[in-house]
């Protein structure tokens, strides 16, 4: 289920990055969609978390990528409000931290169970 879910959100933003590359958006609309990518990002973390505590199977690898997963949403909606060149780098910064996280937590994941 959260895989799906997570699929149709991926889907949704990356149609959003393409329907308005490299276009600000008008501050009012970046607020509300960056408000909307936290909640969204906040829910994800909490549903990951309570997956962790409901199956203990579960290691905290699931929740460090979700983690990642709305730390980089936040931070593509913020890319938002700039423009152009500007954009493209605050994009690019975005998918490398993300990236970064991931790297990170499957490391985590492969020391702790060998």
């Amino acid at each position: 289920m959260r895989t799906r879910t997570l699929s149709v959100a991926a889907g949704v933003a990356a149609f959003g990055l393409l329907a308005g590359c490299n276009g600000a958006k008008s501050p009012e609309a970046a607020s509300r969609d960056i408000q909307a990518a936290d909640r969204a990002a906040a829910r994800e973390l909490s549903e990951a978390r309570h997956e962790q505590q409901k199956d203990m199977s579960t290691d905290a690898y699931e929740v460090a990528v979700a983690q990642a997963d709305g730390d980089r949403k936040v931070a593509i909606q913020k890319c938002a409000t700039l423009a152009g060149h500007d954009q493209r780098l605050c994009k690019d910064q975005a998918d490398a931290d993300y990236e970064a996280a991931r790297a990170i937590a499957k490391a985590t994941r492969v020391s702790r169970n060998p």
